[in-house]
């Protein structure tokens, strides 16, 4: 069988029964980080504009923009606006396999889908898991960055798995929306860092996703080869040991492997670090004034760090702001993404003081080191391996819910609210109708 037949059957035949329970409480932990991140990015111009042509255009109401109280939209209006929010605040998820914000484009897609499918809870959840681990074994045997491609081209997978799930399409009607998916999406790797494009290819992901579930369930087909054949998918994006997409089908789960939660603000590849920073700077009980130099070693960034970013674009990639801001207030937290950070000239000014140092044996999956010198010649050090809210590390109620009651409020929730949303998201498993989840996120 091609590589989308295989992946399609598996889905197809694999239940929420079959499933194993953290994968499970995981993706409910998916869905709760992504409606927080989409709160915090309701306002941001991409979304705006994004939800505004959504809402001009209108057509069958099937499925909620979350924090809006505006009518429902169809469900590939609703899906791909709720990624935008999600994605465009860089506080959603990542894949650290495949680099992806696998959970975003899959989560809104399976809410969505689910709403407009009138689903259950627990349907909804295996969708998920489902989307997410198809996602995660294509991301992790592309190679796109080396084409410059933007690593959201993996996202499309998810969707497409999680909405075909819940519009029950056939094991054959699935491959070729696989297939479909394969062919549709790209995304310029640089272009997403400096600008609203990385929020966009979410956008893309969402939309070619329920275009190619929708037409493969009215019988469209596509070369269900496109994976592996000479000039295909992978051999494009020069993807390596394709054998193993199709591996261990059911016995690993990328959600258990590769989900990493963001617990603040800004690039998955920079989040180990701001940790290790703050840490370094405890174990040497040092204040911001005695800091002569940071020293990081991550990935290689070659001179080309940004410094004193001036809006959340900014600071999303800036390693220099995240490191500096560790130093000064001893965490790296939601905070500082407000101007009120990352214009203070205390934080400025430390942001001077990083230098790169060697490149880390643990950057491919976010990790890394800082160093940091005091003026009177000391050196304290700190290594993550991983980024904290990842699966390797193991991922905290406490910590998701701490998110949501944070970045909520910028949705216009209220506290009442809050707490009944953070209720619903813990027993997901329990609803009779996703719809019990999305009325709690409209006005």
């Amino acid at each position: 069988m091609t590589i989308t037949e295989t992946l399609a059957e598996f889905v197809t035949k694999t239940n929420y029964d079959d499933l194993p329970p953290l994968a499970i409480e995981y993706a409910k932990v998916i869905t709760s980080s992504t409606i927080a991140s989409a709160a915090m990015g309701r306002d941001i111009g991409s979304s705006r504009i994004l939800r505004e042509m959504a809402q001009e255009r209108g057509g069958t109401p099937e499925s909620s923009i979350w924090f809006d109280g505006g009518p429902k939209l169809p469900v590939m209006d609703a899906a791909r606006t709720n990624a935008t929010l999600s994605d465009a605040a860089a506080s959603d998820d990542t894949d650290l396999a495949g680099a992806g914000h696998l959970g975003t484009v899959t989560s809104t897609a399976a809410v969505a889908m689910g709403e407009r499918m009138g689903s259950t809870g627990k349907e909804v959840l295996a969708a998920i898991v489902l989307g997410y681990d198809i996602a995660n074994r294509i991301g992790r045997h592309n190679g796109q960055s080396q084409v410059g491609i933007h690593p959201g081209v993996n996202t499309i997978f998810g969707a497409t798995v999680a909405g075909a799930k819940l519009q029950g399409l056939t094991t054959e009607q699935l491959t070729h929306a696989l297939s479909l998916a394969a062919t549709s999406i790209g995304g310029i790797g640089i272009a997403a860092n400096t600008s609203w494009v990385r929020e966009y290819d979410a956008t893309l992901a969402s939309t070619l996703a329920f275009t190619a579930t929708m037409a493969a369930q009215k019988g469209f087909f596509a070369e269900i080869k496109v994976l592996e054949m000479p000039r295909g998918f992978f051999e494009i994006y020069k993807g390596s040991n394709i054998e193993g997409v199709t591996a261990d089908l059911g016995k690993r789960w990328g959600i258990l492997e590769d989900l990493a939660i963001k617990l603040m603000p800004g690039t998955w590849a920079y989040q180990a670090l701001a940790e290790a920073a703050w840490t370094a700077m405890k174990e040497g009980n040092l204040k911001h004034e005695d800091v002569a130099e940071i020293k990081v070693s991550g990935r290689r960034f070659g001179g080309h760090m940004v410094y004193h970013p001036t809006d959340l674009i900014g600071v999303a990639h800036s390693l220099p702001y995240m490191l500096a801001g560790a130093v000064v207030d001893g965490r790296y937290s939601w905070e500082h993404a407000e101007p009120a950070k990352y214009l203070d000239p205390v934080i400025n000014a430390i942001q001077d003081k990083v230098v790169e140092g060697e490149p880390s044996p643990f950057a491919e999956r976010g990790g890394g080191s800082v160093a940091i010198t005091s003026k009177d010649g000391r050196t304290f050090s700190s290594t993550m391996e991983v980024p904290g809210g990842s699966s390797p590390r193991g991922i905290e109620w406490s910590d998701i819910d701490y998110k949501l009651r944070t970045l909520a409020p910028l949705g216009g929730m209220s506290g009442a609210r809050i707490d009944q949303t953070v209720t619903a998201l813990h027993n997901m498993q329990d609803m009779k109708n996703v719809s019990e989840l999305t009325d709690l996120l409209r006005p």
